[in-house]
């Protein structure tokens, strides 16, 4: 099984934590570090491209999307939060291929911070292990191995 993390440098204090959480829960689930590779975009609008652009070339049983966005004071978060979701969406849809949600959307740092450490609670952990969940049901689907 091959995993891809598209992970946005935007906010890296935060999305590094992102990545360590989805690569530990996927070598948990049993993916080789080897098979897990990271694709950097420079934000979040820029992850259902990269995803969707990885998904077609057939390689990636799976890829995990990560990003963080912080609220400010104008409505720029609301529109970026908005295409990047679905974004992503589309690209799981068009494709086929199992793309999973681990962008967060907070209102400070102190709350990206706390949802991207180390634990259970982090979101790039949550997002890795949905992803294989995933991957998981569509080779039941198709009627074969998830690790195909």
């Amino acid at each position: 099984m091959r995993i891809a993390l598209v992970v946005s440098s935007y906010h890296d204090f935060v999305t590094s934590g992102l990545e360590r959480g989805a690569r530990s829960a996927l070598r948990a689930g049993g993916v080789d570090d080897e098979a897990i590779v990271t694709f950097a975009v420079p934000g979040a609008f820029e992850l259902a491209q990269a995803a969707h652009r990885l998904a077609v070339t057939g390689g990636w049983q799976g890829i995990v999307c990560l990003g963080c966005l912080i609220r400010g004071e104008t409505p720029h978060f609301d529109y970026i939060a908005r295409a990047t979701a679905d974004g992503i969406m589309r690209a799981a849809q068009d494709t086929g291929v199992p793309v999973t949600f681990g962008v967060l959307t907070t209102n400070t740092a102190e709350e990206a911070l706390a949802r991207s450490a180390e634990g259970a609670s982090n979101k790039g952990r949550e997002a890795a292990t949905a992803a294989l969940a995933m991957v998981t049901l569509y080779a039941q689907l198709d009627g074969g191995s998830s690790h195909g």
